[in-house]
């Protein structure tokens, strides 16, 4: 009798779900279309979209031209400048000491509204881990592998610049312009720069970017944008330094490869932060290693 009950329910129980996928049959859904809680979230699979990515990046571009003529303008408008002469003005941003500073300066919190900016979207507004998001692991990646990628690129820019030759940028004069500023150049290069744009490009744009086209054109896609963006950088009067601009093309490729081969963005940052970390110690040094070399 027990049995029977049983057979009965499982019948009844069969053509319910029978009926449910008659009445309403069920159309494949896509993952992008799930909501971001049933997913499974991961560097690769992440709770924001190409847009929202894209949006962070413009909104990036735009706080690093703002914030600098925002810290500017005031110190310009006590000056006796004739403002209907843009040249003349342009040439005293590019050549005073403390307006080269103000814009450099500004370079820090520029890049502290970015980093809260780019918080907010991969934590979906704190509902996410940032560092699982991201992907917090080395997997695999030793420091000393960022020193000897950094001692390679070193290689190359010397040998690109031996053929293709080199010339002082604009940024190169701004350095001249005081010790200060070199010390600020220093902090931000290492401490922020690293972090606020490895998480922009191979965090936010990548992850994004690698779900909707592949991994090849996210690929692509970033290394383009990062070379893009510092051109400016590494120019003189808009004509860029080419043997520069390889470099840093060839050293965009190689971030975005490692964060296609760890699947984490931690190593990106390590790396990035090596690089700049030895490049920053140089240039505080410069000065010292020049006097040294002539005295002997």
């Amino acid at each position: 009798m027990e049995l029977q009950t049983n057979l009965a329910k499982l019948s009844l129980v069969q053509n319910y779900e029978s009926n449910q996928q008659e009445n309403f049959p069920q159309t494949p859904i896509k993952k992008d279309t799930l909501p971001v809680e049933r997913l499974p979230l991961s560097p690769d699979n992440p709770p924001w979209n190409g847009w929202a990515a894209f949006g962070v990046w413009v909104a990036s571009v735009v706080f690093i031209i703002i914030f600098p003529n925002l810290f500017l303008l005031p110190y310009l408008a006590n000056q006796q400048l004739n403002f209907s002469d843009q040249s003349a003005v342009l040439a005293f941003v590019k050549t005073d000491p403390t307006a080269i500073l103000l814009q450099i300066s500004a370079i820090i919190p520029a890049h502290i509204c970015i980093f809260i900016l780019a918080w907010l979207v991969v934590t979906g507004f704190r509902k996410f881990s940032f560092r699982e998001t991201l992907g917090w692991n080395l997997n695999g990646f030793k420091i000393w592998h960022s020193f000897a990628i950094f001692a390679g690129f070193y290689a190359i820019a010397i040998l690109l610049a031996n053929l293709l030759g080199t010339s002082e940028t604009d940024f190169d004069r701004m350095l001249k312009s005081s010790r200060t500023a070199v010390y600020f150049v220093a902090f931000f290069a290492t401490f922020t720069a690293p972090l606020v744009e490895e998480v922009i490009y191979r965090g936010l744009l990548y992850s994004a970017f690698q779900r909707k086209f592949g991994v090849a054109s996210a690929v692509l896609l970033v290394t383009v944008l990062f070379t893009i963006v510092h051109i400016p950088q590494y120019s003189s009067e808009n004509i860029p330094n080419y043997a520069s601009v390889i470099t840093l093309l060839l050293l965009s490729l190689t971030l975005t490869l490692i964060r296609v081969r760890t699947k984490n963005l931690l190593p990106c940052i390590l790396l990035h932060t090596v690089i700049n970390g030895i490049q920053s110690i140089l240039l505080i040094l410069q000065p010292y290693i020049e006097n040294y070399i002539k005295i002997h």
